[in-house]
């Protein structure tokens, strides 16, 4: 059975994630920040009738969790096969409003940590003789955004550093890519104000924002052999949202 690291697994689409693997008969390691809801989304897993599901609580963006989450691993998992580097934050507003303890934040959590998972996964990967990485970026690192400076920044680096990553790890027979969502139909975002949610989706040629559920087919295929020439690869999973010039209707 193959092995999957997925971090952001407590809700979203990191969640949808550990289901989907679960259910094609993946290993899952779990990580999130939120220990306690975690374990209680690991524990529903399980009890759903899923099997060898595994949580480890992780500071993706702090070197020392990402080390015990990788000792856990392996001592858990026995190797790893992919990492779907999910987890991530969002801020908003122009850059000379945006705080210094922000910016700093932000690429903390959805950069750093896939320095920080790649430092301590990869070398165990190329033992393993190879795997995926599957980096979750977004239509926001593809084109820019008002109001969302840092976090277009931050999602362009992510963007690049797949690239980059591609390039150095295809040798050693590890496939880099990226899912890259618009908007998503998570718990949290559907709780935004109703009008708000009816804007992104009337937004999108299909009408619609995607789902988790979606997202996670996205991150399976390309962490599975289905993509096995796929590397360095963008893939928005956006509905068709990032795709128009801005010219009105003619």
């Amino acid at each position: 059975m193959k092995r999957v690291l997925i971090t952001g697994a407590a809700s979203g689409m990191g969640l949808s994630a550990s289901h989907l693997f679960a259910d094609r008969g993946w290993i899952v390691m779990m990580a999130d920040l939120n220990d306690t809801e975690g374990r209680a989304r690991c524990t529903e897993l399980l009890e759903e009738g899923l099997q060898n599901i595994h949580f480890h609580p992780c500071d993706v963006s702090d070197s020392a969790s990402v080390k015990a989450l990788h000792e856990q691993t392996m001592a858990s998992l026995g190797g790893i096969d992919s990492i779907i580097n999910n987890a991530g934050i969002w801020r908003g507003g122009e850059l000379h409003n945006t705080s210094e303890e922000d910016w700093d934040t932000l690429f903390a959590v959805d950069v750093k940590s896939i320095f920080l998972t790649s430092k301590y996964f990869v070398p165990s990967m190329i033992a393993n003789g190879g795997g995926t990485i599957v980096n979750t970026a977004s239509v926001s690192g593809l084109n820019g955004d008002y109001n969302m400076a840092a976090y277009n920044a931050a999602k362009g680096a992510v963007v690049n550093l797949t690239r980059a990553m591609a390039l150095d790890y295809g040798k050693y027979n590890i496939r880099v890519n990226n899912v890259c969502p618009s908007a998503c139909a998570t718990p949290m975002f559907l709780a935004n104000p109703t009008d708000v949610v009816d804007q992104f989706n009337q937004a999108t040629p299909l009408g619609r924002i995607c789902t988790p559920q979606e997202v996670a087919e996205a991150m399976y295929f390309l962490a599975s052999d289905a993509s096995r020439s796929c590397n360095g690869v963008n893939l928005p999973v956006s509905g068709g949202l990032e795709l128009h010039t801005g010219q009105p209707v003619q």
